[in-house]
């Protein structure tokens, strides 16, 4: 029994060995290439543990997820205006046959990429030369998008891969004709600002003179109706008068005359240079027959 314990802890040992390489998980998250001798011998795309042969088969992993693509510096093309704008940019994209992928690019990332960038930006460019600078930064900016990938995944499908979406971050112009755009924008703002400000001056001009005018119309219908108001008010007088001295033309004189006294005589300083038998003092004389009776 002691002679046999070696052996059989070597055959476990080896039974250990071949199950280790025999055996192989995938992730949910991966596709599978099992090789057999260098060539293609089975593509698996359900998770899960599986087997091959050891010694004579090995297995290659690749990710089935969504990859992103971004540019390394943003890519330069020319509109139909012929004016250069700068554009960063990525790409979402899958492996969609991995078998077809690892024939293609040799299962590799990077040179995927690189022909996805070429095909990309080869699009663009016919996709730019055809529009505007307006155009490609506000006016048809998601159909740029919409149709770059469309056109892209006709590439795309023939090394294995799918193009999820282009997005356009940002779309710029060269610092050297941005600053002549800037400035042709700001003199444009001056421009209409100061339209604006001769517009609001004018049409100030024209409130003040509207208001000025209304003023002047106003306080001349106030002083036409006080106008009206005060002949009025004398023509009645006038006429109170009247009728007080037709009632008795003898007291009215005599009232009108103690009025004058009154207004005359107010203060002990006033002083009055007139002739005795001057008829202002008729009452007054009067006064003194009519005592001295």
């Amino acid at each position: 029994m002691k002679e046999k314990l070696p052996l059989l802890v070597g055959g476990l040992l080896l039974a250990l060995i071949v199950a280790s390489t025999s055996l192989f998980t995938v992730d949910q998250r991966q596709y599978a290439i099992v090789f057999q001798l260098g060539e293609v011998r089975s593509v698996i795309e359900e998770p899960g543990l599986h087997m091959k042969w050891p010694l004579v088969q090995n297995v290659r992993l690749f990710d089935r997820r969504i990859l992103t693509m971004d540019s390394a510096d943003p890519e330069r093309f020319i509109t139909s205006e012929k004016k250069n704008v700068l554009v960063d940019l990525f790409v979402k994209w899958r492996i969609t046959d991995v078998k077809q992928y690892y024939i293609s690019v040799g299962g590799n990332e990077r040179l995927a990429e690189t022909r996805l960038m070429q095909t990309v930006n080869a699009g663009l460019r016919e996709e730019f030369g055809r529009r505007t600078v307006h155009e490609v930064v506000s006016g048809e900016r998601d159909r740029i998008m919409e149709d770059m990938r469309a056109k892209a995944n006709v590439d795309a499908v023939k090394i294995g891969v799918e193009i999820v979406d282009v997005r356009l971050k940002r779309v710029d112009l060269p610092s050297e004709v941005s600053e002549s755009v800037y400035r042709r924008m700001e003199a444009e703002r001056k421009r209409v600002a100061n339209e604006l400000r001769s517009l609001g001056s004018a049409e100030a001009e024209k409130i003040r003179a509207d208001a000025d005018r209304q003023r002047e119309i106003i306080v001349a219908e106030a002083y036409r109706e006080a106008q009206v108001v005060k002949g009025n008010g004398d023509a009645q007088a006038a006429k109170i008068y009247a009728d007080a001295f037709g009632a008795n033309p003898e007291f009215y004189a005599f009232y009108r005359s103690m009025d004058a006294y009154q207004k005359s005589f107010r203060s002990k300083s006033d002083l009055l240079v007139i002739e005795p038998n001057s008829e202002f003092f008729r009452y007054l004389r009067n006064a003194s027959r009519t005592g001295a009776k």
